[in-house]
């Protein structure tokens, strides 16, 4: 094997190829997820420190999260329900609007009912992870403009670049707000302000990516056409003399159709799917509401002291890592399928996970953190080329949501808990809970997919085996 088809190997298991060969609409819905991760986890690294020092007790501070992802939730069903019908370009562009207000109203108010609305209608991340209707959108959409052979390839760099933009976030919002305050002697609060602002410009570029997208993101059109085409006579029956007899005799003797909604279209062979990934992945949900990013580094700056800056540093080492375990998650899906790629990636971040919070030294909770960022992201990719495989394309982008949904859901009393914990001097204990119930999570997937999945890769690898042959 010459230099030249080692290189082009590398490249091709990397995923490289087929990004570099995507359309521009990928790639501008895989900037849109940059810039808005970025914009999340700088604002999560400054959330429960500016919360507190508004004056907001612990459990107070974990309401506040968990009223933010239940008022999500139903923003959240319904935009991502209709998002198909209503346009995607504009629920995404209406996201970005919201999101540029949302870190105008932080910036300059400091009413805790005030701010929990703009989190609620402007999407402010409380946990650092994605919320709102975003993603749903912007995965059915990936999936639609995406050759099933190569999912895995972009929905892994879809998510890398996420992280990637995550980490960047974490890094400079933390010398950001350090360099303010040491440097040019700013206090704690105008900092995180000053951070809103840019978190504000960050929704205005992120309406620009949007703006941007081609007609070919929309599903609507392809429906449209369609039904048009379903309406439209054939001109060999419209010469026939008994066609408007027939026709007419057609329209008499058959009711209308009834028009039925989402619920109702749903089969019931996928009602069993569907609801397999409502308890799995709102389970797993739970268990991150429990240890969102934002209490994770609350948890590291009260109990080690760690300034802003250094905890950003921290936060950023760690995203890197779990931006590259990523592109290692896509070949290993490739060989064993993306069921097991899940489960044997994100089991030891869950064991991990559940240790952090008993290392009595800084070194060891840092070891374990970073153990951790190996392995906890490598799922995510090989989960949405999983779920874009086994769900119908016509409904698609509203199971996604729903499913979405009922994560956030799920998610939203874990902070709350989290709060009582903290407040209770019992911090680490959710920590240690969270990483248990990700373990049940890992093995639910396992039992419940694995078998499935293999029974259909089997007829694709004799294929293969026959093609080669």
């Amino acid at each position: 094997m010459t230099g030249h088809n080692v290189v082009a190997k590398i490249l091709g298991e990397l995923g490289l190829v087929t990004m570099w060969q995507s359309s521009r609409d990928i790639k501008l819905l895989c900037a849109q997820r940059f810039v808005r991760m970025f914009a999340y986890f700088g604002s999560t690294l400054i959330l429960v420190s500016y919360l507190s020092a508004m004056g907001n007790s612990d459990d107070h501070i974990g309401l506040f999260m968990t009223l933010t992802l239940a008022g999500d939730v139903v923003i959240s069903f319904f935009l991502t329900l209709y998002a198909d019908s209503m346009g995607r370009r504009a629920v995404l562009s209406l996201g970005s609007i919201l999101m540029a207000g949302s870190g105008v109203v932080f910036a300059r108010f400091n009413n805790y009912w005030v701010l929990l609305a703009a989190a609620v209608l402007g999407v402010i991340s409380p946990s650092g992870a994605e919320i709102g209707a975003f993603r749903a959108i912007e995965e059915s959409t990936l999936a639609h403009l995406t050759p099933e052979e190569q999912l895995g390839d972009v929905f892994a760099w879809y998510s890398l670049i996420g992280t990637a933009g995550s980490a960047l976030g974490s890094l400079i919002c933390g010398w950001i707000l350090t360099s303010l305050q040491s440097i040019y002697g700013w206090e704690f609060m105008p900092s995180c302000r000053a951070f809103f602002l840019v978190y504000a410009v960050i929704g205005v570029v992120k309406l620009l990516l949007t703006l941007t997208l081609s007609r070919k993101v929309e599903a609507a059109p392809k429906a449209k056409n369609q039904e048009a085409h379903a309406q439209t006579p054939d001109p060999r029956q419209e010469n026939s003399e008994t066609q408007p007899l027939l026709a007419d005799q057609s329209r008499s003797d058959q009711a209308p159709p009834q028009k039925k909604n989402f619920f109702q279209s749903i089969e019931k062979d996928l009602w069993s799917l569907v609801i397999r990934l409502f308890i799995l992945f709102g389970l797993d949900a739970f268990a991150s509401g429990l240890a969102t990013q934002s209490w994770m580094t609350s948890f590291f700056k009260r109990k080690f002291l760690l300034p802003e800056g250094e905890l950003g540093t921290i936060f950023s080492i760690s995203s890197i890592i779990s931006a590259a375990s990523m592109l290692v998650a896509s070949s290993i899906a490739k060989r064993i399928g993306n069921v097991k790629t899940m489960v044997f990636t994100h089991l030891p971040s869950a064991v991990f996970l559940s240790l952090i919070s008993v290392m009595p030294s800084l070194p060891l909770a840092l070891t374990f953190l970073i153990l951790r960022a190996c392995s906890q992201s490598m799922d995510v990719a090989p989960r949405a080329a999983f779920l874009a495989a086994v769900l119908p394309a016509d409904k698609r982008t509203a199971i996604m949501g729903a499913v979405n949904v009922v994560k956030t859901l799920s998610q939203t009393m874990g902070p709350l808990i989290t709060g009582v914990l903290a407040r209770n001097q019992l911090f680490g204990v959710s920590f240690i809970i969270a990483g248990c119930l990700k373990v049940i999570y890992d093995l639910g997937i396992l039992f419940s997919f694995a078998s499935e999945e293999a029974a259909k890769r089997k007829p694709t690898e004799q294929d293969e085996e026959q093609d080669e042959r």
